[in-house]
This record gives structure tokens, C-alpha cells and sequence, in this order.
């Protein structure tokens, strides 16, 4: 996510609490963290794409993906 894009979340989030949000504010917060959200699972699920686990033997080998939680 760019760095101006996470500037405007803040700026956001600042402007809720002092003053409020007009609606259209508010969609382009959500459209915002939403974005944000997904940018960050993506990020954290190729880290874990790229883990190991060396087990008891020595040997390395990818964690078994989980079910989604619901």
C-alpha cells in the first residue's frame, strides 16, 4: 500500500474523532481500510508462503495450509 494512501487513513481517523465525517468521507475511509486489509493479509500469507518448520528430524518442511475461519 503506498504511503499516501495510509497518510489519508490517518488523516481520516483524526478528522473522525475531532470533528466527524461527512458520507462521502466515510465510503472512501472504508474503501481505504478495506484496501488496507487486504494488502496486509496478502503480505503476512507470502510470508508464511515462504516459512519453514524444521521438525524433529532435521528436516524442513511447509506448514499445511488450515481452513479459512469462518
Amino acid at each position: 500500500m503506498q504511503d499516501e494512501k495510509i497518510r489519508r487513513i490517518n488523516e481520516l481517523a483524526k478528522k473522525s474523532r475531532e470533528e466527524g465525517l461527512t458520507p462521502e468521507e466515510l465510503q472512501e475511509q472504508q474503501t481505504l481500510r478495506a484496501e488496507y486489509v487486504a494488502s496486509f493479509r496478502a503480505s503476512l500469507k507470502a510470508q508464511l508462503d515462504n516459512t519453514l518448520i524444521v521438525d524433529a528430524d532435521g528436516n524442513r518442511v511447509r506448514p499445511k495450509p488450515k481452513a479459512p475461519l469462518s
